[in-house]
């Protein structure tokens, strides 16, 4: 590629230390050459300083900063887009890795496509251990909308955000841009959604390439997975973002394919969480969730609604509180 473009790729790190070198070592493979990996690490101890002091310090696309007061996920991530010094960024969480030409390929859409602001493409899913399975791999990126027929440049980029098209992570887009847009603290476990919505709405050009890019990596410990069942679950946060927004007329459907998707995930957890009327009301503005009555998924949370309203009705007898 004549004039090739500057790649910093964003990684951000916390408590991770045996997970980072697997994907550190697949950021230093990539036969793209014009590249700098950025690491904001908000560990609560030194294991992964000592790490890449004694493994990577050799390496100066190597460079790291290690945050003496956690910063938290979203600002982590924000200061990672503010130090990169290339003309497009990429991101990629310490516990999922990079396909071995993953920025290559990436990076080659700018020469075809110079507008070009945003471009991704499809992810493998694989266990804690890092084992690829294929059919899963491909199960996961057909729910998310990413299949052959839908590759190339999108005609309307805002839904590819909205509706999870575009992935957490593994994606490529032009700096300058990835500063305007930024990662949003208050949003809190669904930054990485949020941001991904608020890219795609603002950009004009995405492109999305039906090839493997990058391995996404299911652990218990992820973020979204460790608060999914919480009152700071991600599902929340996205629900009131996607239904507060001002849309384009154009992306209206998109929006409906994205409520019908946290709809549900919103009712289970109301009920859950002692708020069985919320869950009720949630349920009954998305009946297209439920396949308007036609789900098992519905009548499951009806029985955890229900089993919600007589707990809080005996607690109100009895005047115990929910929380001893």
């Amino acid at each position: 590629m004549k004039n090739a473009l500057t790649v910093s790729i964003c990684l951000p790190t916390c408590n991770r230390p045996e997970l980072i070198v697997q994907c550190l070592d697949s950021c230093l493979a990539q036969k793209y050459p014009h590249i700098e990996i950025l690491i904001g690490d908000d560990s609560r101890d030194d294991l992964t300083q000592q790490l890449i002091a004694a493994c990577y310090a050799h390496d100066a696309r190597v460079r790291y900063v290690r945050n003496d007061v956690p910063l938290g996920q979203a600002r982590n991530v924000s200061s990672l887009f503010e130090r990169a010094t290339g003309a497009l960024v990429m991101l990629i969480h310490d516990d999922d890795y990079l396909v071995h030409d993953a920025v290559a390929r990436l990076a080659a859409l700018w020469a075809t496509y110079p507008h070009l602001q945003v471009a991704f493409g499809d992810q493998y899913e694989v266990d804690p251990e890092g084992r690829v399975d294929v059919h899963k791999s491909a199960a996961l990126n057909a729910a998310f909308h990413r299949k052959r027929r839908a590759q190339g440049m999108q005609p309307l980029p805002g839904r590819t955000g909205l509706v999870q098209m575009f992935p957490n992570n593994g994606w490529m887009a032009l700096a300058a841009l990835v500063r305007a847009v930024g990662y949003r603290e208050e949003v809190g476990a669904c930054c990485d959604y949020v941001f991904g919505a608020q890219l795609c709405l603002a950009a004009k050009h995405v492109y999305y390439l039906h090839e493997y890019v990058s391995y996404y990596r299911k652990t218990t410990a992820s973020v979204s997975r460790s608060t999914r069942r919480s009152v700071s679950a991600a599902a929340f946060s996205a629900y009131q973002f996607v239904s507060a927004m001002t849309l384009d007329p154009s992306l209206e459907a998109a929006r409906g394919i994205a409520l019908r998707r946290l709809a549900p995930i919103v009712v289970s957890l109301h009920a859950r969480h002692d708020a069985p009327l919320a869950a009720l009301r949630v349920a009954f503005e998305h009946p297209d969730a439920y396949t308007y009555g036609a789900s098992l998924r519905l009548y499951y949370h009806l029985l955890l609604i229900v089993r919600a309203l007589v707990a809080m009705r005996s607690r109100q007898r009895s005047g115990t509180p929910r929380f001893p």
